[in-house]
């Protein structure tokens, strides 16, 4: 450890020159710093933590009161990513400041969320907020870790109860080794992309994409990266240490008492009924009549201890009671099921007439409707941000309209979990995807949930790969997805004290919202491509995750055998009302040509064939028409403008211009060539015009075409073009057959033709 001495460091915070002390450890074979400073002292906690040249400062504060009126842990966390980080200016001419996150850094601050929430005591209203803010991103270091560990060691430097420290590093796998932290452009080339984080003895939250990496690795790149954490988390409870900081008294609610003996003994019974009611409809009506009843009753009979909030908190809590004891007792899931069971299944594909592809699927009351629409190159995402400056031609959204559960909401655009949802199927369709050279296409799928009832995100996989292979996307194989639950005792009362648990296969309704786990795991029959876990527990052992993984395998494949059912293969052909594009590759030094003059060129084949056209730097040309006829032309056109004109070629043009030693003619779109006035003919030539007129359509013959890409034609060389009576006449005139081969100065030189002499 380094360290730079700094005494008193409490009163240090607020004073009025800066000051530091630093903490740093090998992590992954790179340093990690977190540094002390009065930088934000005003906040409950602050750490600037770094990773090469990547810092982010985090805060961490808490509201003085609880709120009013709650039935959840107000926590939120904001992570900031800054363009001044990164040396950039961002934006459009009139607007060049930082305006709503990105879908990174919302994919980052939920990353964050995650880990820490589980270690709150939820029994608390107090509202806490948590900040990263990048102030220097280097390029090769992305930021989400040291933003996560600098959460854990805001929060555990500060006067807010929690239970940490957490920690969390990424795991990559390059060239069949697992590296640790990697760089940007080590994940480029890494088939496993895997964030996990916990605390020294549990795993808390994973999120991870994967080219189809089997189960067992997945659980060894865990494995690894929990043996980085606990040395992460040594070297926090250093700097905790240093610090030692009075955690402030906060109000929690009281889960004891005649308030909660009269909801056990008049309601629990009753709401065990209804939770295990099978349909949900029924079920929440039932559930939400009895839970009026028991307001009225504790605000009647207990009017001092009977608050709102203590009031749904207990509610809450004894429902989370019923629900753990009957599964882990008996083995009973609210709708029957077993513990490994899925619910009805079905899927159906091309639903929707005039879409280019579309699919359907439906798990118990989980409805994903998904479509997919095929554009040109040119329609591709460009991502511009602090750490991300990319095109993607591939882009999975998802919608949660308020009416899937049965609920009225303002609809004001997605939210985080939305963006999360629809980042989580994206990831996990995206090993699939055909590569540009083979599907140059790019795609854009949406998601819209009609019906929710747990495991949406994976229902969109499902319905997804459907509209992929409806559209007749070239997919190898089909991909599905699971959410996988767990019901744990957290109060063992066996003699030898050994934790009971069950792991619950599709969760849905009461498993979902009052579960310890839900673990997202999407694939194919030969591994995973995505991964996401949260717990609302301290977290899970690699036990529980080995047991998990393999019991959502078999999950998955029951999905997989419907979809392939279903449809088995892409479709043949595209849609009717699909784009169809064709591919060219053209010689870079053309691309000018083919635009001309301020879009000229290209803005005129458009004008005339309603094509798009996308031009790429290594001469790769992409035209999209929604015809075939329009397709042709635009590629006929291009075609002419950007042609290779080789020697020995015959071609023909229309004479523009004569000089004295010449003709010009144009033998394509803006492209000319020179017929010497040696190559008009095989006689002797004395006038240009004697041979041909502005106007004419002759045939030519390419000659050469010089270094600088001058053309040369010839006329006397086509063949066929003068007969032997021809040549012979002029011979009697006069004029001498011309044999010669070097066809005298070419134009621009400078030289005039050369003169023949008369025998």
């Amino acid at each position: 450890m380094v360290a730079i001495t700094q005494p008193l460091w409490h009163d240090a915070r607020l004073s009025g020159r800066m000051q530091s002390k630093k903490f740093s450890v090998e992590v992954g074979g790179k340093t990690l710093s977190a540094e002390l400073t009065n930088l934000a002292g005003q906040a409950a906690g602050s750490i600037v933590t770094r990773i090469g040249d990547t810092m982010v400062l985090v805060t961490a504060v808490m509201a003085k009161d609880p709120r009013e009126g709650g039935d959840f842990f107000p926590l939120t966390v904001e992570y900031e990513e800054k363009f001044y980080a990164a040396g950039k200016i961002f934006g459009s001419r009139f607007v060049k400041r930082e305006t709503r996150p990105s879908e990174e850094a919302v994919l980052s601050g939920r990353l964050i969320d995650r880990t820490i929430r589980p270690r709150f005591d939820l029994r608390m209203r107090n509202e806490v907020q948590v900040i990263a803010t990048v102030l220097s991103f280097d390029d090769q270091n992305d930021s989400d870790i040291p933003a996560l560990i600098g959460a854990s060691l805001a929060l555990s430097t500060s006067n807010i109860p929690w239970d940490g420290p957490v920690a969390g590093v990424r795991v990559g796998k390059v060239n069949g080794n697992f590296v640790i932290n990697p760089t940007f452009e080590e994940r480029a080339a890494s088939t496993l992309d895997l964030v996990v984080s916990g605390t020294e003895s549990k795993i808390n939250m994973l999120e991870a994409g994967a080219s189809e990496e089997p189960e067992q690795e997945v659980l060894k790149a865990i494995t690894l990266g929990h043996e980085e954490i606990k040395k992460i988390i040594a070297f926090e409870k250093e700097v905790i240490s240093f610090v030692s900081p009075a955690k402030r008294p906060v109000k929690l609610m009281d889960t004891t008492g005649p308030l909660a003996d009269a909801l056990v003994g008049a309601f629990s019974k009753p709401l065990e009924e209804a939770l295990w009611e099978k349909e949900k409809t029924a079920r929440n009506a039932k559930i939400e009549a009895l839970k009026q009843k028991w307001i009225e009753h504790a605000k009647t009979n207990f009017p001092e201890q009977g608050t709102g909030n203590t009031i749904n908190y207990l509610w809450e809590e004894e429902i989370d009671k019923i629900v753990h004891k009957r599964i882990i007792e008996n083995g009973e899931r609210p709708d029957g099921r077993r513990l490994d069971e899925i619910r009805p299944l079905s899927a159906d594909a091309g639903i929707l007439p005039r879409v280019h592809g579309s699919g359907l699927f439906i798990r118990g009351e989980t409805q994903a409707l998904s479509t997919l629409t095929l554009g040109a190159p040119g329609d591709q995402l460009i991502i511009e941000g602090m750490d991300v400056r990319k095109k993607k031609r591939f882009i999975h959204h998802y919608n949660f309209p308020p009416y899937s559960v049965g609920e009225i909401k303002p609809m004001r655009g997605p939210g985080r979990r939305e963006i999360g949802h629809g980042a989580l199927a994206e990831r996990a369709l995206t090993p699939l995807i055909p590569k540009e050279e083979e599907f140059p296409y790019t795609m854009r799928i949406v998601s819209e949930i009609l019906s929710s009832n747990g495991s949406s995100s994976m229902a969109s996989v499902c319905g997804s790969i459907l509209a992929l292979m409806d559209a007749g996307v070239p997919l190898k194989k089909h991909a599905a997805g699971v959410a996988m639950g767990l019901m744990i005792d957290q109060n063992p009362i066996t003699d030898n004290k050994q934790q009971r648990y069950a792991i619950l296969t599709d969760i849905q309704g009461p498993e979902d919202h009052y579960g310890d786990m839900d673990l997202k795991v999407a694939g194919t029959k030969d591994g995973v491509t995505a991964i996401q876990m949260d717990v609302k527990i301290d977290g899970v052992n690699m036990e529980i995750l080995e047991k998990t993984l393999e019991q959502a395998r078999q999950g998955r494949t029951q999905v997989l055998d419907v979809l392939e059912k279903t449809l088995p293969h892409p479709r043949p052909e595209l849609s009717p009302y699909a784009p169809r594009i064709l591919a060219l590759q053209i010689n870079p030094e053309k691309i000018g040509a083919l635009i001309g003059p301020g879009g000229k060129t290209i803005n005129e084949i458009i004008a005339q064939t309603g094509a798009q056209i996308d031009i790429e730097d290594d001469g790769r040309v992409f035209v999209t028409a929604d015809s075939k006829e329009a397709l042709d032309k635009a590629v006929g056109l291009i075609k002419n403008i950007t042609r290779e004109i080789r020697p020995g070629e015959l071609l023909e043009g229309k004479v523009t211009r004569l000089f004295e030693f010449g003709a010009m003619v144009e033998i394509g779109p803006r492209q000319e060539g020179l017929v010497h006035i040696s190559e008009l003919a095989p006689w002797r030539v004395e006038r240009v015009s004697d041979i041909v007129k502005p106007g004419d359509i002759v045939p030519v013959l390419v000659k050469d075409v010089d270094e600088q890409g001058r053309v040369n034609l010839s006329l006397k060389r086509v063949p066929d073009r003068y007969t032997a009576e021809e040549i012979e006449r002029h011979a009697a005139d006069g004029g001498r057959p011309e044999h010669r081969n070097d066809g005298g100065p070419s134009r621009g030189s400078g030289h005039r033709p050369e003169r023949y002499h008369r025998r």
